[in-house]
């Protein structure tokens, strides 16, 4: 099922809580695929059947829409959030699968109380030290998923903006790191900056023509 055929809900938030749990967190994250940048994950805690109207995996929201969700969730004081970023020199040194759980697991550290169950966005995460629910698609399916998502992803637009007004010529400000071709060009005229991630395909070539052009 694409994630247009699911609509989010508390359904899997409340079958945690039927175990036992009090503190239930959903986790996301942002960042797996760009060439460039971190990756960012946010972890959030809503008190269960929290009405916010629309809200959905960020990847079928607008920007404006997540400007507004972002907004919204990270200044109520209900509900709680925490937010890990993986660099790209820690990419590089790990792997972007391995980076992933490690902000993962930052987020979650960075929760005001330890949660009692996880909802992960996707596949189990190694290593994390909480009960946990991997729900495919789960950014669609679950509410604090949808939530983690919308967190996580604003907030590493807005990193990208940051590294834009350092390293102009990419274009960071429009494709946020993805290999756009836009990206892929800026890449191949001006070689890698500092904040591309060196193992992945696209610069790794590139690095290495530049080293048989030496």
């Amino acid at each position: 099922m694409t994630a247009g055929a699911y609509r989010p809900s508390y359904r899997f938030e409340r079958a945690a809580i039927r175990r036992g749990a009090k503190i239930v967190a959903g986790v996301d994250e942002a960042g797996r695929g760009p060439l460039a940048g971190p990756v960012v994950a946010a972890a959030v805690v809503l008190p269960v059947g929290f009405k916010l109207t629309g809200l959905n995996d960020s990847k079928q929201l607008t920007a404006e829409q997540r400007d507004d969700f972002f907004q919204r969730l990270t200044n109520d004081a209900r509900i709680q959030f925490g937010i890990g970023i993986v660099d790209v020199e820690w990419i590089d040194r790990l792997n972007i699968l391995q980076a992933t759980h490690r902000a993962m697991i930052e987020a979650l550290r960075r929760l005001p109380a330890p949660p009692d169950h996880v909802l992960v966005d996707g596949r189990p995460i190694k290593g994390l030290p909480y009960p946990q629910t991997a729900l495919v698609k789960g950014d669609a399916r679950s509410f604090s998923i949808a939530a983690a998502s919308v967190i996580a992803k604003v907030t590493r637009d807005r990193l990208m903006l940051e590294l834009h007004a350092q390293y102009p010529v990419y274009g960071f400000d429009q494709h946020k790191g993805y290999p756009t071709p836009m990206h892929l060009l800026a890449l191949h005229l001006h070689g890698p900056s500092p904040v591309h991630r060196k193992t992945f395909g696209p610069v790794r070539e590139r690095l290495v023509q530049g080293e048989m052009s030496l």
